[in-house]
């Protein structure tokens, strides 16, 4: 079983990645047309509740490269593969708040979203559990994804297909 198929078979799991991951498997089109600037394919993999999507990038299956673009004309690579990028919204679901990609930055997230769910952690736990993954530590997540965003994320620049030479711009920055 694919871990996208595992994922709709436990609600549980599914419940956690849709909130706080903000990551739902309901696909919709993106706000506008996109294009990947290499002309590589992107398929629509999920949904956030502002308006951004999540897509893979290629050919293939869930280990395809897998990039964000939000309603608000910025995008950046997450993840190579689903597996990657389910484990960074296990550890790091408030990633949009990491702006510089620092352990601070999620330790102050993490402590808000705890005021409002204390059992955060044990969802947490009981959704990995399910689908069979470990959960990194926030620092393990935010150095993979410093490297994802930042060093192979450079090789996928999207563009909005309706304005000729409308760049994404990058959600992280060095």
């Amino acid at each position: 079983m694919s871990l996208l198929d595992a994922i709709r078979a436990d609600s549980a799991a599914a419940d956690f990645l849709a909130w706080p991951g903000d990551f739902s498997l309901d696909v919709y089109e993106h706000g506008e047309e996109v294009v990947l600037a290499s002309g590589e394919a992107l398929e629509p993999l999920a949904k956030d509740g502002a308006g951004g999507t999540y897509f893979l990038c290629g050919e293939g299956g869930e280990e395809r490269p897998v990039l964000y673009a939000d309603s608000e004309g910025g995008a950046a690579l997450l993840a190579v593969g689903v597996p990657e990028l389910v484990r960074l919204l296990l550890a790091v679901p408030w990633w949009r708040d990491c702006r510089r990609l620092t352990v601070e930055e999620s330790e102050a997230a993490a402590e808000e979203y705890l005021e409002d769910e204390p059992g955060l952690y044990a969802e947490r736990d009981a959704a990995a559990a399910a689908l069979g993954l470990d959960v990194p530590s926030p620092a393990e997540a935010l150095t993979r994804l410093r490297e994802r965003a930042l060093g192979l994320g450079a090789s996928y620049v999207l563009l909005n297909a309706e304005e000729e030479g409308a760049v994404y711009e990058p959600l992280f920055r060095p």
